[in-house]
């Protein structure tokens, strides 16, 4: 992994779910180039905790709405609708009340950058069939692009890290390599034909939290080795 060890220096960013999903390996990348990181391990299910969070931490350059809930898999007829809503309450709730408290701020400075952690299963036919969870990530896509577009206007960034096939511990933590139908899958429908690793995932988003990404806005970047 190359690094100056300063390429975030004076930037204070928050990173939630920071136990979690991309969590610990990009606070461990943002720390190294820097930055002074505010980690938070709450999942903010209460539609209060993000506006108490951004309150707590005070001012930030810079934020990563890491949020996560492992995929669940079921058929069209057989969708649980409590199942259903913790995806939107765990992933889509969350994110917007984050970008609406911390986007406060920054509009105020005209600058500043949000960076959300997603999911690349909407952009194409999802195998098997994970509906409630795969519909919870398109929202998420869907809102970074629209708020991200009205944001721009601000000098804000909102952009996404749209993801698959990429290791961590909610989704494809290292021993789901001991299984061979699994590295098949990997062979016949990931172009890279591996798993992509978590600092890869770290190095883009502190590219978007950082200045080097100043004229990018509303978009949903792909991360998935081809896949999407």
């Amino acid at each position: 992994m190359s690094s100056t060890g300063a390429r975030l220096e004076g930037k204070r960013i928050l990173v939630t779910s920071c136990t979690t999903y991309m969590g610990p390996p990009i606070v461990e990348l943002f720390r190294a180039e820097g930055a002074d990181v505010v980690a938070d391990p709450g999942a903010l299910l209460a539609a209060t905790e993000p506006d108490e969070l951004i309150e707590r931490t005070g001012h930030v350059d810079a934020v990563v709405a890491n949020l996560d809930l492992p995929a669940y898999g079921a058929r069209l007829a057989d969708i649980d609708d409590e199942r259903w809503v913790e995806g939107f309450d765990a992933m889509v709730h969350p994110l917007m009340r984050l970008v609406r408290a911390a986007s406060r701020q920054m509009v105020e400075r005209g600058s500043g950058s949000i960076v959300a952690i997603t999911s690349s299963s909407p952009l194409r036919r999802m195998t098997p069939h994970a509906i409630s969870y795969v519909a919870a990530r398109a929202a998420q896509n869907a809102f970074v692009r629209s708020a991200g577009h009205e944001l721009a206007a601000h000098g804000v960034r909102l952009n996404a890290i749209a993801q698959n096939f990429v290791e961590n511990d909610t989704y494809y933590p290292p021993s789901i390599m001991e299984n061979e139908r699994f590295r098949e899958r990997l062979r016949t429908e990931v172009p890279a034909r591996r798993l992509g690793r978590p600092h890869e995932t770290a190095e883009l988003a502190l590219y978007l939290a950082g200045d080097t990404s100043t004229f990018l806005f509303g978009q949903v970047v792909s991360n998935d080795g081809g896949w999407s």
